[in-house]
This record gives structure tokens, sequence and C-alpha cells, in this order.
């Protein structure tokens, strides 16, 4: 099975190098990165690394940049879509673990959650957003039909199964695409796994801060209620309906 890690990057010529360092290469076959109009010299650093680079010329944003992550990784043949995010938050050395539930048939998609092992305090999350994840990530069960006990993780995999049954490109261009994609999945009947992950907060990592996070969370409400209604047959959503070839 080819196995492709996608890197949505935006100005991470300061971790970039370290995150790369990092991947297993024993297991990965190709490491794409999609540039969304950094200012830096992402995309010079990436070339040089001996990367797969797109650059966005106008920034679409985290979801604009995952679609062009999982488009051309399918397009370029994998099997298997591992996102790594490239400001080194998350510990790619986990890969081996991501891949073997997909690789095995056991699963769909695996996702890194930073709460898993009741760790996610130590590795400097703030305490609003610990509660936030809570929070969202038991509504989101909720509405969903699913027991995750993260949403929100940057650290995921799917399988090429996954990426062709939803439409992915119906989603945000924003943040909640991350939580839209499991959506889909959900009503797919896709399969989901977890693993534990350690928590990396530090001053190069991109964060998200407290507005932003509160318009985030309003986003998550509201796909809760359009997938409801989507659900039901109250207001279907092309976001939502089954993928056609």
């Amino acid at each position: 099975m080819k196995v492709t890690v996608v890197m949505p990057a935006y100005n991470a010529a300061r971790t970039l190098a370290a995150c790369v360092a990092d991947i297993p290469k024993e297991y990965v076959d190709e490491v794409i990165l999609v540039d969304d109009a950094s200012q830096d010299a992402t995309v010079e650093l990436a070339e040089k690394l001996g990367l797969v680079v797109f650059a966005h010329r106008e920034n679409r944003g985290y979801g604009g940049n995952q679609k062009t992550c999982y488009r051309q990784a399918l397009a370029r043949g994998a099997d298997i879509v591992i996102m790594v995010h490239p400001d080194h938050q998350y510990d790619p050395k986990v890969i081996p673990q991501l891949i073997g539930p997909i690789a095995e048939g056991r699963c769909d998609a695996v996702f890194g959650s930073r709460m898993l092992d009741g760790k996610a305090r130590e590795g400097g999350m703030p305490w609003w957003k610990y509660l936030g994840n809570i929070v969202l990530t038991r509504i989101e069960n909720f509405f969903f039909g699913l027991n995750l006990s993260e949403y929100h993780s940057g650290l995921r995999a799917y399988s090429r199964r996954y990426l062709e049954a939803v439409p992915f490109e119906e989603n945000s261009d924003k943040f909640v695409f991350d939580s839209e994609i499991i959506a889909q999945g959900a009503l797919a009947g896709m399969r989901f796994a977890e693993i534990p992950i350690p928590t990396r907060y530090f001053p190069e990592a991109s964060q998200i801060g407290f507005l932003p996070s509160v318009r985030y969370g309003i986003s998550i409400l509201w796909l809760c209620f359009r997938f409801t209604l989507h659900r039901w047959g109250v207001w279907p959503s092309r976001k939502f309906a089954k993928k056609t070839a």
C-alpha cells in the first residue's frame, strides 16, 4: 500500500525541517506539502528537503489547503493518507501506529488524540482549550453517533476508501473542515480508531486564539444542527449527500 504524508503549510519555515526529520521514512512512500501562500521561505525549504510541493497563489484557508492535499494524494496513487501539521505540534513518529489499523483492514480512519491518555494539560494545552475540547467532543459524539475522545487533532490518517467515499470538496475552507469530514464519514458508515498522542505547545507552533476559538465552537454547533436536519430529511445538504462517481 502506498502511504503518503500530506502537510497543509502556512509560514512553516521555522519548524518544517525538524518535523520532516521526525517522519519515519521506512513507513512513508511520499511527502506532499501544500503551501497556502506563505510569506516566508516554506516553499523553498520544502523543495530543498525533497518534498513534493504544491503552492496556492492565494490563501485558501486550512480547509481549502486540506482539499488540495487529499486531491493530490489520491491523484498520485495514495492508499493511506496521513495529515501531519508542519508546525511540529504533533509528533510524526507515531505514524506507524496510525497506519497499522488501516493497513490491517480494521478501520478506515485513525485519529491521534491528545485527550485519550488524560495528559493533554501536561503538554501545555490551555485550560480553556481543554474544557472546550471536552464539551465540543461530547456534543459531536451525540449528534454524529460516535464515541471519539477528540475531533480536533491535526494528526490523522484516512484510507483511500474513506476519501473517495466522502464529498470533502463540499466542506468549509476553515478549521471546521476537520469535524465536517468526520461527520461525512459517520454518515458513510466509515470505521474509526484512535491512538494517544502527546500534546506539545510551544511558541513556534500555530495556535488559535480565544476569540477565533469561540467562533470555531459556534461553527461546530452549526455543523451539528445542519447534520441533524439533513439526516432527518428536513434540510438536505450537498455536504452530506452520498457521493456520486
